[in-house]
C-alpha cells in the first residue's frame, strides 16, 4: 500500500457525510477498476435513509439482535442493495461464551446465531479469519473475489468463491467505551459492489450499532443475572421485581453440603481443591437445571436451590422432579467419584436434604445492597435436616410432607430431632439397594 495514500476511515467524524468516490481499503490487492455500466442502486443515499428510519422505528422494538440483523437484510435486499451474506461478531460477556455472531444469507427466513467459546481467539480459525485484522486495528479489509489475480489469503474466501461472490469487505462495528465489534458483507453480484452502496452503507453503521448495543446490553444483563442469581430470579430482577420483601411463594426446597471439608481444605493444594469444588457443583448443578430447579445460591461448599411451585396440583411435580434430580446428581457423583479415584483425587462426599413449604422469596437485604434468596421456617428445617446425614448414615434425606406425594420411592428412618426446631420430624431416606 502506497504510504502517502491516505487509509480509508469507515467511521467519519460527525458532520456532513464525506464524499467517497473510491472507498481505500486495507488491502494489498490490485483494485478493479469500477464500471458506470453494472447495476447499482438508483439511489443509495436515499435507501440508506429509508433503512435509517427502519432502524429508528422498528428495529428499536424487536427482541434481540438476531432479529435485528435477519430484518436488517431483508430490508435492504427489498431496497436494491445487492447483500448475498452479512456477519456480525460482537464480544459478550458470559462464563462460557466469549462472542456471539450473527449470520443471514439470501433466502434465510431469520439470522442465525452463531456462540464462539473462550479460547476461540486462540483457534486456527480465528487466526485465519478476516475478523482478526479487524481486532487487531485494521480500519478495513476487502478482497474482490472475483478477480483471477485475487490471492485467497483467507480460507473463508475459497468457501465463498464457491458459493459465487464476487466482493467481500470486512469493517469494525465499534459500540460505546471502546467495545470493537465486526461486521462483513458479501455479495455475488457480477462487479462486486459500487463506491455509492459502500458508502451509503457505512453511514447506516454508527446507527446499526447502537440499536445492536442496547439489544446487546440487554442480553448481557440477564446473562449475568442468570448466572449470579439464576434464570427465575434474573428473569424476575430484570422485569422489575427489586423492591426489598417481594414475593412469598411455596416451593421444593434442597440444600446440599459436602462432608469433611474444613478437613480437605486444610490437606489440599488450592488447585485440587477448587477441581474438587467444580466436580461437587457441575453434578449438583446439571441435575437440578434439568429438572426445572433454580440454584439460588452457594454458601461456602453448600447449595441452596429451589424447584418452585405454580399452586397446590403442582406440588407433586415439584417433590417428584427434585426427588429425581438428587436422584440423579447422586449417580453423576458417584461417576465423577469413579474418575477421581483413577486420577488419584480424593474423594468428594456430601449430604443432601429435600423439603417443601412456602418461602419468602426476592430481595432481601439493606437499601444498597440487596441478595435475592428465600428465608423462613421452610429453609431452616431442611438446613437442620441436612445435618442429621452423617449421623444417620444416609447421603439424601427428605421430611414427611416432601415425602408425601412420593410413595415407595422413599422410605421411613424414624422420628429424630433437628437442632433449632421443636417438634420431632419423621424422617425419609431412599430405599437400600436390596
Amino acid at each position: 500500500m502506497d504510504p502517502k495514500r491516505p487509509k480509508f476511515n469507515p467511521f467519519p467524524s460527525p458532520g456532513p457525510a464525506p464524499k467517497l468516490a473510491r472507498p481505500r481499503f486495507e488491502s494489498s490487492r490490485r483494485p478493479i477498476r469500477m464500471t458506470a455500466t453494472r447495476p447499482a442502486l438508483d439511489r443509495p443515499q436515499a435507501a440508506a435513509e429509508a433503512v435509517a428510519g427502519w432502524l429508528l422505528r422498528e428495529a428499536r422494538d424487536l427482541p434481540d439482535s438476531r432479529s435485528v440483523v435477519g430484518g436488517l437484510c431483508r430490508r435492504l435486499a427489498a431496497d436494491g442493495f445487492p447483500v448475498y451474506r452479512l456477519f456480525i461478531s460482537t464480544r459478550t460477556l458470559h462464563p462460557q461464551v466469549i462472542a456471539i455472531g450473527y449470520q443471514w444469507r439470501r433466502g434465510d427466513a431469520d439470522a442465525t446465531e452463531v456462540p464462539r467459546e473462550h479460547g476461540i481467539l486462540e483457534s486456527p480459525m480465528y487466526l485465519a479469519s478476516p475478523i482478526k485484522p479487524i481486532f487487531d486495528g485494521a480500519p478495513a479489509v476487502r478482497r474482490r473475489i472475483e478477480a483471477p489475480d485475487t490471492p485467497l489469503d483467507f480460507p473463508i474466501l475459497g468457501e465463498l468463491r464457491a458459493e459465487g461472490v464476487t466482493d467481500y469487505v470486512a469493517l469494525p462495528l465499534p459500540f460505546s467505551h471502546g467495545r470493537m465489534n465486526v461486521l462483513s458483507l458479501a455479495t455475488d453480484r457480477p462487479g462486486g459492489f459500487t463506491d455509492a452502496e459502500l458508502a451509503a452503507f457505512i453511514e447506516l453503521m454508527p446507527l446499526l450499532a447502537l440499536v445492536l448495543e442496547v439489544k446487546e446490553t440487554k442480553r448481557i444483563a440477564g446473562t449475568l443475572l442468570d448466572t449470579y442469581l439464576g434464570r427465575d430470579a434474573g428473569r424476575r430482577v430484570l422485569g422489575g421485581l427489586v423492591k426489598r420483601g417481594d414475593g412469598v411463594t411455596p416451593a421444593a426446597l434442597w440444600y446440599c453440603d459436602l462432608r469433611g471439608f474444613t478437613a480437605l481444605a486444610d490437606r489440599l493444594p488450592s488447585d485440587e481443591m477448587i477441581d474438587l469444588l467444580n466436580d461437587y457443583f457441575e453434578c449438583m448443578a446439571a441435575a437440578i437445571h434439568a429438572r426445572g430447579g433454580e440454584i439460588l445460591k452457594f454458601v461456602g461448599d453448600a447449595v441452596l436451590a429451589i424447584f418452585p411451585i405454580a399452586d397446590d396440583l403442582d406440588r407433586d411435580r415439584a417433590c417428584l422432579a427434585a426427588l429425581a434430580a438428587a436422584r440423579e446428581a447422586l449417580a453423576a457423583l458417584d461417576a465423577a467419584n469413579e474418575r477421581r479415584a483413577a486420577a488419584g483425587r480424593a474423594r468428594i462426599d456430601l449430604g443432601l436434604a429435600l423439603h417443601t413449604g412456602s418461602v419468602t422469596y426476592g430481595n432481601i437485604g439493606a437499601p444498597d445492597r440487596l441478595d435475592f434468596t428465600v428465608i423462613g421456617p421452610a429453609v431452616n428445617l431442611v438446613t437442620r435436616l441436612e445435618g442429621l446425614c452423617a449421623p444417620l448414615g444416609q447421603r439424601l434425606l427428605t421430611s414427611a410432607r416432601f415425602a408425601s406425594p412420593c410413595g415407595v420411592r422413599l422410605v421411613s428412618l424414624g422420628f429424630h430431632r433437628l437442632r433449632g426446631i421443636a417438634e420431632a420430624q419423621e424422617v425419609f431416606g431412599l430405599p437400600s439397594p436390596e
